[in-house]
């Protein structure tokens, strides 16, 4: 079993930065692929930005040019440097950890609170 632990999330003004970190501990092993998604009140998650072991990245269409995602040497723990955040930022943030296993569940935390005001 995989554990994931988001944090850093918080209330930021527009047009500030904020930077999520996500730790995996058990079975760590296990992971492929990491990332992020969120949820808006009323909104479907959508997908931010997942980093491979091999740190080949992609993003979501809205954070294109303003978010990062990084990922630490061990694999299992990943960044996400949000910078001109906007309201339509403000979302729970979940990361997401992939099983190596494809006939297996992947991973999800429990989300973080990120909200922008102006």
């Amino acid at each position: 079993q995989v554990q994931l632990e988001e944090s850093g999330g918080g209330l930021v003004q527009t047009g500030g930065s904020l930077r999520l970190t996500c730790r995996a501990s058990g079975d760590v092993f296990r992971i492929d692929d990491m990332g992020w998604y969120r949820q808006a009140p009323g909104k479907q998650r959508e997908l931010v930005a997942t980093i491979t072991r091999s740190e080949i990245t992609n993003y979501g269409d809205s954070v294109k040019g303003r978010f990062t995602i990084s990922r630490d040497n061990l694999k299992t723990t990943v960044f996400l440097e949000m910078n001109l955040l906007t309201s339509e930022d403000t979302a729970v943030y979940t990361c997401l950890a992939r099983n190596l296993l494809r006939s297996k569940p992947d991973y999800w935390g429990q989300g973080t609170q990120v909200t922008v005001s102006s």
